[in-house]
């Protein structure tokens, strides 16, 4: 999908669906044994735990929201319980429980309001892309275009005999297909890649893992629409974050999407206008990107190496 990436004319007009989604922290321990009021033993009390270890109890949105943290600090915990929660699109499954479940029960969330005032509904589309979606995505084109490139071998082998061979008579469904390649390979216009494509299909063009994980959200993201995006920087290079950065710079300002991203890419952090709550920091905080560990932490690095860029 070809975008504009540049709007310079124009103004922000930022759209907002979800406002705020609380989380039930105080109610941890209820759930837990109405739980086990049911089930009698629960060896996995996951979620709770997690979001309570760091006081997290309520996010209020802006066009784009980012939970920051390390590994284990419930980023894609949180981006799940909303998806959950609001039932947002899914391609790939998520490993939820009971308690899983009962615990998105207990969450709670408010929508916004549009320009007349009336109560935001979530958009028709929106959805959670995980890196399990990009990784089966790349793996489905990989494995079809080896599907195909078997097709054009076989193709290639049948041409011969079915553009010389007797006419085939069509005694019953089954001869069909036979008898369409038979009438097709017998066309005086066709050549023999005409043939092979034709029979075989054509290849989806593949480029690096990078560019193809930037091409599935060009696709895949539409306008006016709300997105959980549960670390997207991954199969990612540098270049093709910045890149992603433009593209949902674009959207969020300019195309009525609402992005709410779990991630620790410092290109990501940086996107304008973004609300990032720190889920290291116990209460989790609102911070600016370039006071993050994991920016700093690049910063000091560059820093004391920048005699190197500068011959």
């Amino acid at each position: 999908m070809k975008r504009k990436t540049s709007y310079k004319e124009c103004e922000w007009e930022v759209i907002m669906y979800l406002e705020t989604f609380k989380l039930p922290i105080n109610q941890e321990e209820k759930i837990i044994q109405s739980c086990e009021s049911r089930h009698k033993y629960i060896d996995n009390i996951y979620p709770c735990g997690i979001m309570s270890e760091n006081l997290f109890s309520e996010i209020n949105f802006a066009g784009v929201t980012v939970l920051y943290g390390g590994n284990g600090s419930g980023k894609s915990t949180v981006l799940n319980l909303i998806a959950e929660k609001l039932r947002l699109n899914r391609v790939s499954p998520y490993n939820s429980s009971d308690m899983f479940n009962a615990y998105v029960v207990a969450c709670k969330y408010k929508m916004a309001y549009d320009d007349e005032g009336f109560e935001q509904r979530v958009p028709n589309g929106s959805r959670i892309i995980t890196s399990d979606d990009i990784f089966d995505y790349m793996l489905t084109v990989r494995t079809n275009n080896e599907e195909i490139r078997e097709k054009e071998a076989m193709a290639d082998d049948k041409l011969p005999d079915l553009k010389f061979s007797d006419t085939i008579k069509l005694k019953g469904m089954e001869d069909y297909e036979a008898l369409r390649l038979q009438l097709l390979a017998k066309r005086k216009n066709i050549s023999r890649r005409g043939f092979i494509r034709k029979t075989a299909g054509k290849e989806v063009k593949l480029n690096s893992n990078g560019e193809t994980a930037y091409e599935y959200f060009d696709t895949k993201l539409k306008n006016d629409t709300l997105y959980c995006l549960d670390e997207p920087e991954n199969s990612l290079s540098p270049k093709m974050q910045i890149e992603l950065v433009k593209l949902l710079e674009t959207l969020s300002h300019y195309c009525g999407c609402q992005f709410i991203i779990a991630t620790h890419s410092p290109f990501i952090l940086a996107l304008q206008g973004a609300r990032i709550y720190d889920l290291d920091e116990t209460p989790v905080d609102i911070k600016n990107w370039w006071e993050l560990e994991n920016t700093r932490t690049y910063y000091e690095f560059f820093k004391k190496n920048v005699k190197y860029f500068e011959r």
